[in-house]
């Protein structure tokens, strides 16, 4: 389950983000999970790990995902390792290049390293840091190590092969995203993966994806909720387009169609499905979390 993160209302009342932590903790959940952005009024990614470290103590916490470029790498090596130690070793990390221009240009980071190449090379240099290498001219490793030997679990965001051929080289398995819920291009592409890893003489990847929900009685409200999302987060998208998507985009439904859907991703090989939440009230975690008792 995905922390509404992204949520218009998120702000409005004391203690939301709290509530949604324990409430996953405390579920039949494997993951808690929230992403990163810096031009929208989310929450600092990095801070609000802490947070949930200190909110949970079961649940895995998965960032789904951050950008690396747009951080100093040791510094966000620091982090992170401060992350894993906090949860207790809980921590997987998902990496991607990101969506949008504009963060890069928020925080003057260079848009040429917006590439894949550019990803690996910070990774390696974290990988560096969470090792206890020297990496520059310092008295002491850069510190604390993480729980997890080599660092935590590493998945590379990834919509499509060349993604999934590139990040073979340094991550764990894939933090994919499904818009119009096809699990059987999500099988493709794990298949894809499995071969990718393979050649690369590493163990079977680890395979996630994700899309949006919302749940309802059959009264059709599930639908107009996410379409009110998708115009919220995708704002640097033209309106129009953003209507276009909207009656295909993510689940919108009964919990039983929502526990038929989960059970076509599990039927193609995912090991995880993080459910992207749509809207800010925590019964929504309740309702989840009973069709999946």
């Amino acid at each position: 389950m995905t922390l509404p993160v992204m949520e218009p209302d998120l702000w409005h009342g004391a203690g939301t983000l709290e509530a949604w932590a324990r409430a996953v903790d405390e579920g039949p959940f494997s993951s808690l999970c929230f992403g990163e952005r810096v031009a929208f009024d989310n929450p600092e990614t990095l801070t609000l790990l802490g947070a949930v470290a200190a909110w949970t103590s079961r649940v895995r916490i998965a960032t789904t995902v951050v950008v690396p470029q747009l951080h100093d790498p040791v510094w966000l090596a620091k982090a992170l390792a401060t992350g894993d130690r906090l949860s207790g070793g809980r921590l997987t990390v998902g990496l991607g290049v990101g969506g949008r221009a504009e963060d890069y240009g928020a925080v003057g980071a260079n848009p040429n390293t917006r590439t894949m190449r550019g990803m690996a090379a910070r990774v390696a240099t974290m990988r560096r840091v969470w090792a206890g290498e020297e990496i520059r001219d310092v008295t002491r490793p850069v510190g604390p190590p993480p729980v997890q030997d080599g660092g935590p679990e590493l998945l590379v965001g990834t919509t499509g092969p060349r993604t999934v051929r590139s990040g073979s080289a340094w991550a764990d398995g894939l933090a994919g995203v499904s818009l119009d819920l096809d699990a059987d291009a999500a099988s493709v592409l794990f298949e894809q993966a499995r071969v990718a890893w393979s050649e690369a003489g590493k163990a079977a990847p680890r395979l996630t994806t994700s899309f949006w929900f919302a749940l309802d009685d059959g009264d059709g409200s599930a639908r107009e909720q996410v379409h009110r999302h998708l115009r919220h987060y995708l704002s640097w998208l033209p309106a129009s387009l953003v209507d276009a998507m909207a009656p295909t985009t993510g689940f919108a439904g009964t919990p039983d169609g929502l526990r038929d859907t989960l059970r076509r991703f599990e039927d193609v090989g995912a090991d995880e499905v993080h459910l992207i939440p749509t809207g800010s009230d925590p019964t929504q975690v309740e309702r989840v979390a009973e069709l999946l008792r």
